[in-house]
């Protein structure tokens, strides 16, 4: 298995370097006691979590038909 170009690597590091600056931004600076600032935290782990879903399922649904 071949490593990515440099240019995708690149590309996914500058995105999740922007993902936790800007969640660590939202979190560290939001007013105490602010229930509406949770609500940015949640669409931004929103498709993290999604993905990390679908990639678990597809694992999971390879290993089954595999077995």
């Amino acid at each position: 298995m071949a490593l990515p170009p440099p240019r995708t690597a690149a590309l996914f590091l500058a995105g999740s370097t922007a993902l936790l600056v800007i969640g660590a931004r939202t979190v560290l600076l939001a007013p105490a006691g602010a229930p509406a600032a949770h609500y940015a935290c949640l669409a931004l782990l929103g498709v993290p979590v999604g993905a990390y879903f679908v990639i678990a399922n597809w694992v999971g649904w390879q290993y089954f038909r595999n077995s």
